[in-house]
């Protein structure tokens, strides 16, 4: 057997040795869901595994208290492994970053025995706030993606796609302040921010006719008053915004602000407009591991992987702008329901999402000892 094949039959194996850890890792997070940056016990959890493996573990790691760094070997080529494990609010795992998780952290088990031979600097990545924060843009510019040499990392959905594809994204928050009055005695001292909201989501309303068909503006109300006799006061909501591309955001985002600009405008309210969070870039998969990737999946007996466009966001995009990165998604026999949607959450601690990890787990370990080896001849 080649060299290859020794050792990408060593992972099946080592993968199968810890097939009970990967499966209580990944229910454990799925049954304690914590929001973006909240994640303390999912992060101490995976964290906990990887060093009783021998990784050396730095926790909380770049500033940020529910990330973590784990690392093995000292290879000439590093590999990063994203790990994921915040979940969505008000819906728990309805994204499967439990899966995510416990993927990333299976692969890095299989291959940690044969960093030596593969010439590996293996990095495992706990990678939190990815529903809402962007957590990996802030661990990318503080540094946890220097040195890189390839970007790694799994998530499961109702189908198969290799060349993975995102929307960019932007967050955008806005709060009209108005003047309350009474709303039958005086209302005409009032000033009503919540028909400023009203307004600027009409002004979104006709502003999708004129959109591409690619570019998404979506949102909700968070606050529109307390009492029904009482002229509202304040009102906040929360939007994305979403293009194929970083440049046609920045062009969406004018047109958004100017839209609720015009509530603020017609009803007299004042307006604050705020980026909560940084951009979520469109990720671009690297064709070489693309390639890598599918040749190992097929030997792994997935199914024939999609073509698709961009249908979903994440800040792992950011990460492909700078390092060569992949982020295939895997069936996990969810049928109609899928992320974000509260029959995903269920589906992702199901017996045919836990195989669709562990061949996960299988699938990355060898793209990541492919690519290593592939470097070094």
């Amino acid at each position: 057997m080649s060299e290859s094949g020794d050792v990408k039959a060593a992972v099946r194996a080592r993968v199968a040795e810890v097939r009970e850890e990967l499966l209580t890792l990944s229910r454990r997070i799925h049954a304690h869901p914590e929001t973006a940056f909240q994640e303390h016990r999912a992060a101490g959890w995976c964290a906990e595994v990887l060093r009783g493996h021998g990784f050396t573990v730095t926790a909380p790691a770049y500033g940020l208290a529910t990330a973590f760094e784990a690392r093995t070997g000292a290879g000439p080529v590093t590999v990063a492994l994203a790990c994921e494990y915040d979940s969505l609010p008000g819906m728990g795992h309805a994204c499967g970053h439990n899966l995510i998780a416990a993927a990333g952290i299976g692969a890095a088990l299989a291959l940690a025995p044969h960093v030596d031979e593969l010439g590996l600097t293996l990095r495992v990545l706990g990678t939190p706030a990815e529903e809402s924060g962007a957590g990996k843009a802030l661990l990318l510019d503080a540094g946890a993606f220097a040195g890189v040499d390839a970007a790694m990392m799994i998530h499961p959905c109702p189908f198969e796609v290799a060349d993975f594809r995102s929307f960019a994204m932007g967050s955008l928050d806005v709060t009209y302040t108005g003047r309350s009055a009474h709303a039958a005695m005086n209302p005409q001292d009032g000033r009503n921010a919540a028909d400023a909201l009203t307004v600027a989501q009409v002004a979104l309303g006709l502003l999708r006719q004129q959109l591409p068909s690619e570019w998404k503006v979506h949102g909700i109300a968070t606050e529109a008053g307390t009492a029904l006799n009482a002229i509202p006061e304040r009102a906040r909501a929360s939007y994305a915004l979403r293009t194929p591309s970083v440049e046609e955001l920045r062009e969406l985002r004018g047109r958004v602000e100017d839209c609720f600009r015009a509530g603020a405008l017609a009803t007299g309210c004042g307006i604050d407009l705020v980026q909560p969070s940084p951009d979520y870039l469109d990720f671009r998969s690297d064709p070489g591991l693309v390639a890598l990737w599918t040749a190992n999946a097929r030997e792994l007996g997935r199914p024939e992987p999609e073509v698709r466009g961009p249908f979903a966001s994440t800040d792992m995009g950011n990460v492909s702008h700078a390092v060569p990165s992949i982020h295939p998604v895997l069936d996990i026999g969810s049928g109609p329901s899928g992320p974000h949607q509260p029959e995903f959450a269920t589906a992702a601690a199901t017996p045919a999402a836990e195989r669709a990890m562990l061949d996960g787990a299988v699938g990355l370990a060898w793209t990541a000892a492919d690519f290593a080896l592939g470097r070094r001849a």
